[in-house]
C-alpha cells in the first residue's frame, strides 16, 4: 500500500511542474462531458414531460381500446364493456386553441381512471366534487399558466368562443396539457358521446377475443407503445441531439488522448526510473490507471455543471423547436435527475480510460530499455498507418452495407458514421501523399526540409487533424442541409402562403355571416374556405383540408408529382391531393386508393398528387371542400384565406377588425404569417448551430493540445536547422506555415466530406426520421469560410506553442547536442 502510495505521489508531481497541460486534459475532458451531458440533459427533459403527459391516462404499460378504423369509439360501447366486466376508463383528447396557440385538451372520468393518473387523486371528497360539477375545473402545469397569462381560477376562452372550466395548477401535469372532465371536453371539441379511446386497467388482461364478443371488429387493442405519439414522433429530433452530442464528445476525447500522450512522453524518464527499482510493472499500469480515474472525476464534475449550464442556455429553441414541429410542449425549468450525473461521469470514466487505453497499452508492451526512448512510441508509424487504411476500408464496407441493405434512421446514421469515421482514418494517408508530392516538387534544402518535417509531424498531429475534419465536415455537412432547407422553405412558404389574409372566425354563424359581409368588400377578389377535419389512418393523426377549386391553388400550389387532370378530379370530388410524408409512411402511388376513417364510414378517395408539406408531423389529405363537408360532418368550418386587391389588405384587415369584432378569433397578413413561421425555422436550427460552432471549438482546442504535446519533443528536430544558420524567428514562421498547410490540406478534404454528409442527412435521414426530402444544393461561399475558419483556428491554436519556441534560449537548444540521444 505504501508502495502504491509513493508512485501516486511521483506521478502526480508532474502535473504541478506541467500545469499547462494539466489544465489541456481537464478542459478537453470537461468540455466533452458537457457537450454531451448537455444534451441527454435536454433529451431527458423532454422525455420527462412526455412521461407526464402520457401519466394523464394512468399507469405505464396501461393497453388502451380505440376504433379499428381509427374513428372515434361511441359511449355506448364503453357502457357495455364495463357491463361485460372490463376495466376500462373512458378518454377523449383534441386541440384547441386560445390566442393563437394550441393546446392539447383531454377528457378523462375520475371514478374509472388508474392509479398513476394526475386525477386518481380526486376519487373522493370536495376535489372530485368541484371537478365533476359545474362549471368543473381544468387542471393545468404551472408553466402552462403562465404561458396563458392567468390565474388560477381563470375561465379563458378558445378560439372557437368555448369557455373552459376554472383553471387548477397541478403539478403532475406536463406542460401543453388542459385536463378537464370528460363530459366538458366532449362539450368544447363538439364530439358529444364519442370517445378517442378507453383505457384499460394494468392488470386487465382480457383478451381481443373478448372484444370482439362484445363490439365486434370495430375495436382493437391498442399496445402502450404503439399509442406514444409524442415519444414516437419525436424520437428522430432527440437522435439527432444525441447525434451531435457525440461527436462531439468524440472531439473531446482527441483532446484528452493528446495530453495524456504528452504526460506519459513527458514521464518516460520517471517511469524507466521506477521501473528500474523495483516497482512491479501491474503497480505502475494499476497507479496510472487511478490517476486517469481520478482526473476523469474531476473533469467530468466540472463538464456536469458546463452541461448544465448548456442545457439551460438551449432549453428555450429546443422547446421552441419541439412546439413548432411537433405540437410538443416541454417544460421550461430544467429538471435534473440523479441518473443524469452518473451517465454524465461514467462516460467522462469511459472517455479518459478509452483515450488513454493506448499510451497505457504500450507502456506495457514496451521492454525497460526502450522506455528511456522519447520516439519509440513513434518508430511504427508506417504500420500504424497501414492498419489506419485497412480499418477506414473496413467502415466504409459498413456504410455502404448499411445504405444498401439497412432500414430506418439508424441505419442511416450508421451510413454516415462508417462514412466519417472511414474518412478521418484515411486522413493522414491523404496528408502523406500530398506532403511527399510537396517534397518531390521543392527546391532547395530549406524547402524539402519543411515538408519532409510536416510528414515526420503527422504522427503527432493526426487525431488532432482528424477531430479537425470531423469538426469541418460536420459544419459543411450540416451547413449545407440547414441552408438548402432555408432556401427550400423560403419558396415553398411562397407558394403555400399564396393569400394575402388569413383568418379564423369565432364560429361556424360567424363565418358565414363573415363570407356574406366579404362578398360585399370590393378589394377583395376571392373567399377561399381552408375547412379541416381530423382522423387517423392506421393510428396515425391525418388532417384532411377542404379547398375550393381557385387559380391561386392550381397556379401556386407545387405539387411533386400527379397525374394531368389532378385538379380537375380535386375539383369534382374524384380525387385527393397527399402529403409526401403521408405517401412514404402508407405506401401509397400515383392511382392508389387511400382510405379516410370519417365518423360514419371509410371514404375510398384516388391519389392523384403528391405535395410537400416540411416541418409537419401529421399526414395530410387536400380534397375538394364540398365533399369533405359530406364526410365530415363536424369539420371546422372557421377557417378561410383571402385574395385582395395589391397593396390593399392592411386597409381590408383593418375594416374587419373595426367592423366585425368578436366575429374574428384571428386575422393575419401573409407577411406577417411568413415572419412567423421563418422564426420557428430559425429557432428549430439555433440548437444545430450552436453545437457546431461548439464541435469547431473542440476540435481548435484539440490541435492546440497536440502542438503543446508536440513543442518540447520538437526542439530535437529544430535545434539542427537553427544550428544551420536559420533564425528562430524563421523556424516560428516556418511551424505556423506547417500548421497552415496541414489545416488547408484539412479543409479542402472536408468539403467533399461534408457534402457526402449533406447528401446523407438530405437524402437518407430525413426521410427517415419526417417522411419528406429536400432538393439538394451547393453552397460554394460556405467552403470558403470553412476555409478560412480551419486556418484561423490552426492559427489560434499554434499562437502560444510557437511563441514558446520562439522565446527558447538558445542555450536550451544547445542542449540537444550535449545530451544527444
Amino acid at each position: 500500500m505504501a508502495q502504491a502510495f509513493w508512485l501516486f505521489a511521483s506521478l502526480l508531481s508532474h502535473w504541478r511542474r506541467h500545469p499547462m497541460n494539466l489544465a489541456t486534459l481537464v478542459v478537453g475532458l470537461a468540455v466533452a462531458t458537457a457537450l454531451w451531458s448537455g444534451v441527454q440533459a435536454l433529451n431527458q427533459q423532454a422525455r420527462t414531460s412526455y412521461d407526464r403527459a402520457a401519466a394523464v391516462f394512468g399507469e405505464a404499460g396501461a393497453r388502451s381500446i380505440v376504433s379499428a378504423s381509427g374513428l372515434f369509439v361511441p359511449q355506448e360501447t364503453y357502457v357495455a364493456l364495463r357491463r361485460a366486466g372490463w376495466k376500462v376508463s373512458p378518454v377523449l383528447e383534441g386541440t384547441v386553441r386560445i390566442g393563437g396557440v394550441s393546446y392539447r385538451l383531454i377528457g378523462v372520468e375520475p371514478l374509472t381512471v388508474s392509479k398513476g393518473s394526475p386525477v386518481a387523486g380526486l376519487a373522493t371528497g370536495a376535489d372530485l366534487e368541484g371537478f365533476l360539477q359545474a362549471p368543473g375545473r381544468t387542471l393545468v402545469a404551472s408553466e402552462t399558466l403562465a404561458e396563458l397569462g392567468a390565474v388560477e381560477g381563470a375561465r379563458p376562452r378558445t378560439d372557437g368562443a368555448h369557455s373552459l372550466p376554472p383553471l387548477v395548477k397541478a403539478d403532475a401535469v406536463a406542460p401543453g396539457l388542459l385536463v378537464v372532465d370528460i363530459g366538458a371536453a366532449q362539450e368544447i371539441l363538439g364530439r358529444p358521446g364519442q370517445l378517442t379511446r378507453l383505457v384499460a386497467d394494468a392488470a386487465d388482461r382480457h383478451e381481443e377475443a373478448h372484444l370482439v364478443g362484445i363490439a365486434g371488429r370495430t375495436l382493437r387493442i391498442e399496445k402502450a407503445e404503439e399509442a406514444g405519439d409524442l415519444a414516437r414522433l419525436t424520437d428522430s429530433f432527440h437522435l439527432n441531439l444525441t447525434a451531435f452530442g457525440l461527436l462531439a464528445f468524440i472531439v473531446g476525447l482527441f483532446i484528452v488522448h493528446a495530453s495524456i500522450g504528452l504526460a506519459f512522453e513527458q514521464r518516460l524518464a520517471t517511469l524507466r526510473t521506477l521501473r528500474a527499482v523495483g516497482a512491479p510493472l501491474w503497480l505502475l499500469l494499476a497507479v496510472l490507471v487511478g490517476e486517469v480515474v481520478l482526473l476523469a472525476l474531476v473533469a467530468g464534475a466540472l463538464g456536469m455543471i458546463a452541461g448544465y449550464l448548456i442545457a439551460a442556455a438551449l432549453l428555450p429553441d429546443v422547446s421552441a423547436s419541439l412546439s413548432g414541429l411537433y405540437g410538443a410542449h416541454v417544460g421550461g425549468h430544467l429538471v435534473i435527475e440523479a441518473r443524469w450525473w452518473l451517465s454524465g461521469l461514467g462516460m467522462a470514466l469511459a472517455g479518459a480510460l478509452l483515450a488513454s487505453a493506448m499510451s497505457l497499452f504500450k507502456v506495457y508492451r514496451l521492454p525497460l530499455l526502450a522506455v528511456a526512448k522519447p520516439l519509440a512510441w513513434r518508430e511504427a508509424q508506417h504500420a500504424q498507418l497501414l492498419r489506419q487504411g485497412v480499418f477506414a476500408v473496413l467502415c466504409l464496407l459498413i456504410a455502404l452495407a448499411a445504405f444498401l441493405w439497412g432500414r430506418g434512421l439508424v441505419a442511416g446514421f450508421a451510413v454516415i458514421a462508417g462514412v466519417l469515421l472511414g474518412a478521418a482514418l484515411l486522413l493522414p494517408l491523404g496528408l502523406v501523399a500530398v506532403l511527399r508530392l510537396g517534397e518531390r516538387q521543392a527546391s532547395g534544402a530549406l524547402a524539402q526540409w519543411f515538408w519532409a518535417d510536416t510528414r515526420q509531424q503527422l504522427s503527432g498531429l493526426s487525431l488532432a487533424l482528424m477531430a479537425l475534419l470531423l469538426a469541418l465536415s460536420a459544419n459543411v455537412g450540416v451547413g449545407t442541409m440547414v441552408e438548402g432547407f432555408r432556401k427550400t422553405f423560403t419558396g415553398w412558404l411562397d407558394e403555400r402562403l399564396n393569400s394575402e389574409i388569413y383568418f379564423d372566425a369565432s364560429s361556424i354563424e360567424d363565418a358565414r355571416f363573415i363570407e356574406s359581409w366579404l362578398g360585399g368588400e370590393p378589394r377583395v377578389t376571392a373567399v377561399l374556405p381552408v375547412w379541416k377535419a381530423e382522423t387517423r389512418i392506421k393510428g396515425w393523426p391525418v388532417d384532411v383540408y377542404g379547398t375550393r377549386d381557385h387559380a391561386t391553388y392550381r397556379g401556386h400550389f407545387s405539387l411533386l408529382g400527379h397525374t394531368d387532370d389532378a385538379w380537375d378530379r380535386v375539383r369534382d370530388g374524384g380525387g385527393a391531393l397527399i402529403s409526401e410524408q403521408l405517401a412514404r409512411r402508407m405506401g401509397l402511388a400515383l392511382g392508389s386508393v387511400i382510405s379516410i376513417p370519417t365518423p360514419d364510414s371509410v371514404w375510398d378517395i384516388p391519389v392523384v398528387g403528391f405535395y410537400p408539406d416540411y416541418g409537419n408531423p401529421k399526414g395530410q389529405v387536400r380534397v375538394n371542400v364540398d365533399h369533405l363537408t359530406r364526410h365530415f360532418r363536424d369539420a371546422r368550418r372557421t377557417s378561410y384565406s383571402l385574395r385582395v386587391a395589391p397593396g390593399a389588405a392592411p386597409a381590408v384587415i383593418q375594416r374587419m377588425q373595426a367592423e366585425l369584432g368578436a366575429k374574428l378569433a384571428r386575422v393575419v397578413d401573409q407577411a406577417s404569417l411568413k415572419a412567423m413561421s421563418t422564426r420557428i425555422f430559425e429557432r428549430t436550427f439555433a440548437v444545430t448551430g450552436a453545437l457546431n460552432t461548439l464541435t469547431l471549438i473542440v476540435s481548435g482546442i484539440a490541435l492546440f493540445a497536440s502542438l503543446l504535446t508536440l513543442s518540447d519533443l520538437r526542439l530535437t528536430q529544430l535545434a539542427p536547422v537553427w544550428a544551420l544558420g536559420v533564425t528562430r524567428r524563421r523556424l516560428a514562421d516556418l511551424e505556423i506555415g506547417k500548421l497552415l498547410v496541414l489545416a488547408a490540406i484539412t479543409a479542402v478534404l472536408a468539403v467533399p466530406l461534408g457534402l457526402v454528409l449533406a447528401w446523407c442527412l438530405v437524402a437518407i435521414v430525413n426521410v427517415q426520421a419526417f417522411g419528406w426530402r429536400l432538393p439538394f444544393h451547393v453552397f460554394p461561399m460556405q467552403w470558403v469560410v470553412i476555409l478560412i475558419s480551419a486556418l484561423a483556428t490552426a492559427f489560434l491554436a499554434a499562437i502560444i506553442p510557437v511563441i514558446r519556441l520562439q522565446r527558447t534560449a538558445p542555450q536550451d537548444l544547445m542542449k540537444v547536442f550535449a545530451n544527444e540521444r
